[in-house]
């Protein structure tokens, strides 16, 4: 049995800016079940939220809560908007770099913002703000980072959590024990037969929260993101980012005709898309850069340019065929404006939490800043209500069949998302 002070489950942004705000005498262990990238952070394109000014509260707070249709914890909104600034500055500090123009930051509008209020770094912000603070994470004498290491359950006792179960690649188990554990597993788009998530975030986290009554909150919660770009090859579905329409991409149908108002909340623009594709009897819908996307394509989204021209299409020049995918899960583990959950010493954050803050639908580059400012959170209540504790002596962990145990959590999440499906549709 291994011994920490924290252990943080999740190598995306809320796990190591967690790992990055916690006191430096801790011992802190960070484990990821692949290889330290491979993370839903690592992939976001568009940007991330900010304050834009001190008159733009009041507008970010409606466009979040209409985009969540009004179902937000407004609380966890304001929470969230309020230390908007302070991450940015924190994320400066760590050396990200962020676009900018003649006049300072420069900020993009995406769909459901009234007004531009996102950075980004490029159409690669999840790529530079993970890679940034991996690096600091690596540099700390207190960190141990581990890959290729799988949670397999949690450790508690009388409501308690003393650790988590692992498995290593070797297929060897074993208990870490800690005073703290924090999980930040990411999303649940592994379950999906087309998602534009990593095919290994299959909501562990989730599933262990179930299989040990750890309560829950809106599972069915679940958002299809409107725009990936059309394949018939199996695997990752590979994103094209909301700030496109947002720089002025258009939608069309298959006579190059425009359909709807790209700028909607998502779940809306979905909808449109997917009537469009059945009155057109075709599989995508097009979405049209060249003479709607001012300045150069190629610079302003060169990651989205470069897998386009790989796959045969020139965005500069052509439309490109688009059809919706499973994208984020507003649901989670639930947990309060400091990342607790009901378990003591037990905390979730990130995709995999849920305080309320998206309600039914995230808006547009809310996930960044969703992530960091309630991993940081977590991290300072920890470091207020340090207290060490003996942890009692577990059982050495039975082996099984971690294919087995896969299968038996999908149908498990599977199951509580059709019941919350269910229950929504009564009310």
């Amino acid at each position: 049995m291994k011994k920490f002070d924290v252990i943080i489950v999740g190598t995306g942004v809320s796990g190591l800016f967690a790992a990055l705000n916690l006191h430096n005498d801790r011992q802190i262990a960070v484990l990821t079940k692949a290889a330290l990238n491979e993370t839903d952070s690592f992939l976001a394109q568009g940007g991330i939220c900010v304050q834009a000014d001190d008159e733009d509260f009041e507008s970010f707070m409606e466009d979040t809560l209409s985009a969540g249709h009004y179902e937000n914890n407004r609380e966890a909104v304001a929470v969230m908007i309020n230390q908007s600034r302070e991450i940015i500055e924190d994320l400066l500090q760590a050396g990200v770099e962020f676009d900018r123009d003649n006049s300072g930051f420069s900020y993009t509008k995406e769909a459901a913002h009234s007004r531009p209020r996102i950075l980004h770094c490029k159409d690669s912000t999840g790529r530079e703000i993970n890679s940034r603070l991996l690096k600091k994470v690596q540099e700390l004498s207190n960190v141990t980072v581990m890959e290729k290491i799988t949670v397999t359950d949690i450790l508690s006792e009388n409501g308690r959590c003393h650790g988590v179960t692992v498995r290593d690649i070797s297929g060897k188990y074993e208990n870490y024990c800690a005073q703290a554990t924090i999980l930040a597993t990411g999303g649940i788009g592994g379950l999906f037969k087309r998602s534009t998530n990593y095919s290994h975030l299959t909501g562990d986290a989730l599933a262990i929260a179930l299989k040990n009554k750890i309560r829950i909150r809106d599972i069915s919660y679940i958002q299809i993101h409107p725009t990936s770009l059309y394949t018939e090859e199996p695997g990752r579905a590979f994103l094209i980012s909301e700030s496109v329409r947002g720089e002025g991409a258009v939608l069309i149908d298959k006579d190059g005709k425009r359909f709807t108002d790209e700028l909607q909340p998502r779940d809306i623009v979905t909808q449109k898309i997917y009537q469009q594709m059945e009155k057109d009897q075709m599989p995508y819908v097009r979405l049209c850069l060249k003479g709607y996307v001012k300045g150069d394509i190629a610079k302003r989204f060169p990651m989205i340019y470069e897998h386009c021209l790989k796959q045969g299409y020139d965005i500069t020049k052509e439309p490109i065929p688009v059809t919706p995918a499973q994208h984020y899960f507003m649901g989670g583990i639930e947990t309060d404006l400091n990342g607790r959950t009901d378990m003591d010493s037990l905390y979730a954050v990130g995709e995999t939490s849920c305080n309320g803050v998206h309600g039914k639908n995230r808006l547009a580059s809310n996930s960044l800043l969703e992530s960091l400012v309630f991993s940081k959170r977590a991290a300072q209540d920890i470091n207020r209500n340090r207290h060490s504790v003996e942890h009692p002596t577990f059982p050495e962990p039975s082996e099984f069949s971690c294919e087995e145990r896969i299968l038996e959590d999908k149908d498990l999440i599977m199951s509580e998302i059709r019941k919350g499906e269910s229950n929504a549709g009564k009310h």
